[in-house]
């Protein structure tokens, strides 16, 4: 929890480094650790509300003496003992620690005093905008962010068929069932070691939410096209559309991070997909993009953004987004990042704009703002471009909400290129001079 707070990366990140470290530490024990810490996190600002309003510090030791006792009821007798200072155990309890825990005792975490934005855990830079765009399910939607996101496995079709991995994964013991929107999707209803699948290890299957897969497939790539990924990050999505295209045509990964392209390339190979090349950008402004202009039928922009989508496997993100970018800052990284990207589409070529946001201002307003000066492109409806998609939250895009469709937030819009680039209507004009 003290890493969680105090460093700038991600809590998985956090967790994964410090498990590595501890390798001594059995599965039982790291599942109740994991289950633990993700469950302080989901309950960060009632913790620190009630911390406040008893004049004491919102700290890691603190929130986790706060938790004991409000949320799974234990007495103070009780905690003073797991606080006794042993080898594994946290140092012993203090004197004013204790009459916190007197204090507290016999409340529960949540409070009628509490705002709602508190007892929501919805941050306040982001309260104003998701109120806008929930209306009165505004309150429903929160509470869908505060659950435990569920386990979702993509089938690698160039490895398997859903229809055998399920079996596979029942012969294991796990409840499955084919996800309800994604047709490679299956949800787990379980909470496996994934050390314990070995169809992970052998790239028949994905890590990916239902909602991610559907976005990989309103690209729409097919066989023999080139496609660019143009945030590919570690390559979940490069990984779904290069299977569409059933490893012929190429693919185009890109990302500014190096690290992350390294671990896609891995697992890339790991699928069996050999029609992928990363590619390194210096920026959305990359030399590489002017070269390659109108060079591509489907370009995927799956943009930075403030992840309000992941909140609920993601819990740390709604409390680190604002003070890393900030909203106005990441609205207008987004529309470089499409402008720019928008240039290697070529006539007659899909532009794919997605985010896991929830919020207009990175969403619909977004690409209302790139069509205004873009006028080469045209939005395809979601009817249009995916019409089996009958359930989304918006007429003409995919818009997914967790309480909605049981999947992280998403959004996504489909444009098109019609017409000519311009110094191809300058070399038709001279044919015709």
């Amino acid at each position: 929890m003290h890493e969680a707070d105090s460093v700038a990366r991600p809590a998985d990140a956090v967790v994964s480094a410090w498990f590595r470290a501890r390798r001594y530490i059995g599965d039982k024990d790291r599942g109740r650790i994991l289950e633990l810490l993700y469950a302080l996190l989901r309950h960060h600002a009632r913790l620190g509300w009630w911390l406040v309003n008893h004049g004491r510090q919102d700290m890691p030791r603190n929130r986790l003496l706060a938790w004991l006792i409000l949320k799974e009821g234990k007495t103070p007798d009780q905690i003073k003992r797991l606080f006794n200072g042993a080898k594994f155990a946290p140092a012993i309890l203090k004197d004013h620690e204790h009459a916190l825990l007197v204090k507290l005792q016999g409340c529960t975490i949540d409070h009628p005093g509490m705002p709602e934005e508190v007892r929501l855990e919805c941050p306040s830079w982001a309260a104003d905008p998701l109120r806008r765009r929930f209306k009165e399910a505004f309150g429903n939607e929160m509470a869908a962010l505060l659950t435990s996101a569920p386990l979702d496995l993509r089938v690698n079709p160039i490895k398997s068929t859903r229809e055998a991995m399920l079996g596979a994964l029942k012969d294991l013991g796990l409840r499955v069932q084919p996800s309800a929107l994604a047709p490679c999707g299956i949800r787990v209803h379980e909470r496996p070691s994934l050390a314990s699948l070995p169809m992970l290890k052998s790239g028949e299957v994905e890590i990916q939410d239902e909602g991610s897969q559907l976005v990989a497939m309103l690209v729409g790539a097919r066989p023999g096209e080139r496609v660019v990924d143009f945030c590919a990050g570690a390559g979940g999505k490069t990984l779904a559309i290069a299977a569409q295209m059933n490893n012929r045509g190429h693919v185009v990964a890109c990302d500014v991070m190096d690290g992350r392209l390294k671990r896609g390339a891995e697992r890339f190979r790991r699928a069996g997909l050999h029609n992928i090349e990363t590619r390194l950008l210096a920026g959305e402004a990359d030399r590489w993009i002017k070269r390659h202009k109108g060079g591509f039928d489907r370009v995927l922009v799956d943009a930075p953004c403030s992840g309000t989508g992941t909140w609920r496997r993601n819990p740390d993100a709604r409390w680190r987004a604002s003070a890393e970018q900030g909203l106005d800052h990441l609205v207008s990284l987004q529309a470089r990042i499409l402008a720019s990207a928008a240039r290697l589409v070529k006539p007659g070529g899909r532009l794919v704009y997605a985010t896991c946001s929830m919020l207009p201002e990175e969403n619909e307003e977004q690409v209302a703002a790139f069509l205004d000066v873009h006028p080469a492109f045209r939005a395809v409806p979601l009817r249009e471009a995916a019409p089996q998609l009958t359930n989304s939250a918006h007429s003409d895009y995919l818009s997914l909400t967790p309480a909605r469709h049981d999947t992280d937030g998403f959004f996504a819009a489909v444009m098109q290129r019609e017409g000519t680039l311009p110094t191809e209507r300058a070399l038709i004009k001279g044919k015709a001079d």
